[in-house]
């Protein structure tokens, strides 16, 4: 499943990829031609949407690679490091370039305007092209929520797989910003202010920005190790009760360590007839069993603990409340 999810990703990116490049330079000579502001800004935008989806490659080759005596839990967190240069990407080379564009067209003051209609064909070109990238990403998206069986909204907000959110968010704020661009060279050709030029340019600055900040926060948040997705914990403690062996679960740790890679580490208060062996034997079926059951499990720790320690209880309750605090 991580290996289809992973060729999913690699083809949503390739299409983004190619299509960016092509829109870029497409753009530059259109802003050239035309001396808008906003159109070289987006043409900016598309030189960091094609650095993000070169960086977004990178992220998915790297990430593969199998576990190693230096990183004993795999390279999957590569994915999520090299997603978060990607956001800072678009921020760098998209928002301040923008910001820079509009600055200048506002300040400058320059009014004079080259022939606009290169510039409209761009941006027509480039809404059809995004939008086959857009669609590319959706598609994907809609696929994994539905095998997830959830909403594509709440599969966007608590997605492992950086790559498609990515692709996903910058396709979307690439067609709002050639609406932008649109509006700006519109308004400008008929009123001869570059005023309008400029404040387009700077209103892509601040969606590229917004954007940015999204998908950084997303991947700060799977870098530093984000639980697991909450339905899958539940069901995890509901079979770990259900084991015979286990009286309680005193203790439910999980963490992502990679796009469909789950670290588990659960705390078990088992019945305290069983014997050394029985409870290592009881130990060994469980978490075959749970791996059989979820293929999402990279790793799997079952530590035998007294419910009565006070210690872990206090750092349960301090974790998740009182809710999942042992009786």
């Amino acid at each position: 499943m991580a290996d289809e999810g992973s060729g999913e990703s690699t083809l949503t990116v390739l299409v983004a990829l190619g299509i960016n490049i092509g829109i870029a330079l497409m753009k530059a000579v259109a802003g050239v031609l035309s001396g808008s502001a906003a159109m070289l800004a987006e043409a900016g935008h598309s030189v960091a949407d094609s650095i993000t989806e070169a960086l977004l490659l990178t992220a998915l080759r790297r990430s593969e690679r199998p576990a190693d005596r230096k990183h004993p839990f795999g390279y999957g967190k590569e994915r999520y490091f090299w997603s978060l240069l990607a956001a800072v990407s678009i921020f760098t080379s998209g928002a301040v370039f923008a910001l820079i564009q509009g600055y200048d067209a506002l300040v400058g003051g320059n009014t004079e305007e080259g022939n606009p209609t290169v510039a409209y064909i761009v941006l027509a070109l480039g809404f059809v092209l995004e939008s086959v990238s857009l669609s590319r990403a959706v598609v994907q998206i809609r696929k994994e929520a539905a095998g997830d069986g959830t909403s594509i909204m709440k599969y966007l907000r608590d997605i492992d797989d950086p790559t498609a959110k990515t692709v996903f968010f910058e396709d979307a704020a690439a067609l709002i910003g050639l609406v932008l661009a649109f509006l700006g060279l519109l308004l400008h050709q008929l009123t001869g202010s570059v005023v309008y030029d400029g404040v387009a340019s700077l209103l892509i600055a601040a969606l590229l920005a917004g954007c940015a900040y999204v998908l950084g926060r997303t991947n700060r948040g799977l870098l530093i190790g984000r639980q697991a997705d909450v339905a899958l914990v539940r069901t995890l403690r509901a079979r770990l009760t259900a084991a015979p062996e286990v009286e309680v679960v005193v203790d439910l740790l999980t963490m992502l360590t990679g796009t469909s890679r789950v670290l588990l580490c659960a705390r078990l208060d088992f019945d305290d007839n069983l014997g050394a062996a029985d409870l290592e034997r009881a130990c060994v079926r469980i978490a075959a069993e749970l791996n059989a059951e979820f293929p999402s499990l990279d790793e799997i720790f079952l530590e035998p603990v007294p419910r009565e320690d006070q210690s872990l209880r206090a750092r349960v309750l301090a974790r998740y409340g009182q809710e999942f605090v042992a009786e």
